[in-house]
């Protein structure tokens, strides 16, 4: 090797031992030089899924999360809603422990699960393995141990591997498995105790065991917000993780790994309920649940529940800026995916059978979205607030009637893809762009090539009129056009 090769590796945090290997310091300065799997840029849609005890009383009050229920129930007081719950419902002596055994997924099919993932066309799928609770949906010794008492899935509940049983059921399947590991645990007696012990004497061997028994393609770690990085040792952690784990060639993980470490730190940085991140300077993700709630929560309505549209049209815009989706569903009690949530998953799915081609792959286009009054719509936390208009009359627009829809674009191989928010009508005008002589534009589900005209910088498509029973899908469409770029923006807000 020639000397300068080796001091180019050795800082960027690689170390030579016997045959060139990647080895990781546990330094944020060398886990963060670790390049992002290829697999997780392109897989764009993925599934969180939060399952556990609190899946039995399933219930939290309006805009809350029902996974928190044992927490929020542990306030004993009269102007608690969730405490006044609990007792109306199972009785003041009623423990959430007591709620274990009645988590028996005596329904649950993996096989069936594992089916709905894949019709949805999602690429990777993320169960949470232990939320704030402590309880695992897999036989982790150190959950009984450190709690006096069984505390997971194999134990009591189920008596199975939930974890297990589900990882070869995704694989099977040609999906990616990983899960959602919670750091701290709210009332686990040894974290209540001694952290540094419950670091060192629990999380450390539990987070090994998981990882040892199902290779995860990737973690979503939380809870890390009341410890810096440095007292959870997470670097230590991560870095046998990047070089001694079964899965440290392709594993990748989130943000969350200390109090400071958020959108710092990490393989992919992550946003809750928001809106996402800019473009693609970092792997980032945006996490949601399909109503208010993670886990499945008994008291929200049809009302609450993003409809389908919403949730396509949210996936286009996030990967057009370069991120992923990672959409939550909550199983019940018995192992049943709710049906409503079913039938969101398949809609989704319906759509990218026909548009994958411009989702799957693809990356930044360099530029995100082109909307009607130039103006992007509010973001928000704690509910989307995205809104796609599917409506426009012709000169509002300070071009006149070259008003254009909402369209949100990516590329890949060359091609630019142009995804509208609604059927355009008869014309698509998109701004700025450059298109080579041999320029091909089609719509994806349809055959043949779309006529089109350049005038003063934009392309104008001519859309085919087509019937119902003709238009290739719902929601949203893809405008294909091979080796088109995009020119400097002159049109401004």
């Amino acid at each position: 090797m020639k000397p300068n090769l080796a001091l180019t590796l050795l800082g960027a945090g690689w170390l030579v031992a016997g045959s060139l290997q990647a080895q990781y310091e546990p330094r944020w300065e060398s886990l963060d030089k670790r390049p992002t799997p290829e697999w997780y840029q392109d897989a764009k849609f993925g599934i969180f899924i939060h399952w556990g005890v609190y899946a039995v009383p399933s219930w939290g009050v309006a805009k809350s999360y029902s996974e928190w229920y044992w927490n929020n129930m542990s306030n004993k007081k009269a102007d608690n809603a969730w405490w006044q719950f609990h007792k109306k419902n199972y009785g003041e002596k009623f423990e959430y422990a007591d709620f274990a055994p009645q988590f028996r997924a005596e329904l649950f099919n993996p096989d069936e699960w594992a089916d709905i993932f894949f019709r949805s066309g999602a690429k990777y799928i993320v169960p949470t393995s232990k939320h704030h609770d402590g309880f695992c949906i897999w036989p982790s010794d150190q959950a009984s141990k450190t709690w006096g008492r069984p505390w997971n899935s194999q134990e009591t509940g189920p008596h199975r591997d939930l974890l297990g049983d589900l990882s070869k059921a995704v694989r099977k399947k040609g999906m990616k498995m990983g899960f959602y590991y919670s750091l701290y645990e709210w009332f686990n007696p040894l974290w209540l105790t001694d952290k540094k012990r419950y670091v060192a004497e629990h999380l450390f061997p539990q987070f090994k065991d998981v990882v040892s028994r199902y290779s995860p393609s990737i973690i979503f770690s939380d809870g890390e917000w009341d410890l810096p990085s440095a007292e959870w040792k997470s670097e230590e952690l991560l870095a046998w993780l990047y070089n001694e784990s079964p899965c440290k060639n392709e594993v990748i993980v989130n943000d969350r790994w200390g109090k400071e470490t958020r959108h710092k730190h990490g393989g992919y940085y992550t946003t809750e309920y928001g809106a996402g991140l800019k473009d693609d300077t970092h792997a980032w993700e945006e996490n949601r649940g399909m109503g208010y709630s993670y886990g499945f929560n008994r008291a929200e309505n049809i009302d609450e529940y993003k409809s389908g549209r919403e949730m396509v049209l949210m996936l286009c815009d996030l990967v057009s800026r370069g991120g992923n989706l990672l959409l939550d569903i909550g199983p019940t009690g018995d192992g049943r995916i709710p049906v409503i949530m079913q039938q969101r998953l398949l809609e989704i799915g319906a759509w990218l059978k026909v548009n994958g081609e411009a989702i799957y792959g693809s990356r930044y286009s360099g530029r995100a979205c082109q909307w009607t009054s130039g103006v992007r719509p509010k973001q928000g936390y704690g509910e989307y607030q995205e809104k796609y208009d599917l409506l426009e009359q012709i000169g509002q627009h300070p071009r006149g009637s070259q008003a254009v829809k909402q369209a949100f674009f990516t590329r890949k191989g060359g091609n630019l893809y142009a995804i509208t928010t609604g059927w355009p009508g008869k014309k698509l005008v998109l701004r700025d762009v450059k298109v080579p002589d041999n320029c091909a534009v089609t719509l994806l589900g349809l055959e043949g090539r779309l006529k089109y005209e350049v005038k003063d910088r934009n392309l104008v498509i001519h859309v085919p009129a087509l019937n119902v029973d003709q238009v290739p899908c719902q929601y949203a469409y893809t405008f294909k056009i091979t080796g088109a770029e995009f020119l400097p923006e002159t049109l401004q807000p």
